[in-house]
């Protein structure tokens, strides 16, 4: 059996943030093994969420923030909050509530 590729490591970790919690981009790249690959992350997002149907909205950026704009910023922002996830007046999330570390 041959081991798992980073794209597989990233939809495996992908799938494993549980709801009501978020991970950076670099965070999942860190548990894929590549911890300068949040590019990457992002890529594999585009590319496999709908096939994997990931959680692709608990993925934001190392700031706290959601890194869409327009609809994409609203919707991703919408499903976060369905889940309990905050917002402060900045439009950051507070890690030290929502950031999942496994």
């Amino acid at each position: 059996m041959s081991e798992k590729t980073f794209t597989e490591k990233v939809v495996d970790s992908i799938k494993r943030i549980p709801r009501g919690k978020v991970a950076t981009y670099g965070l999942v790249a860190m548990m894929a093994g590549n911890r300068h690959g949040a590019r990457q992350v992002v890529r594999i997002l585009h590319t496999q969420t709908g096939k994997h149907d990931l959680p692709w909205h608990r993925v934001i950026n190392s700031k706290g923030t959601i890194s869409l704009t327009g609809e994409g910023y609203r919707i991703q922002r919408q499903m976060l909050a369905q889940e309990g996830v905050e917002f402060d007046s900045s439009d950051k999330v507070d890690f030290e509530r929502f950031l999942w570390i496994p």
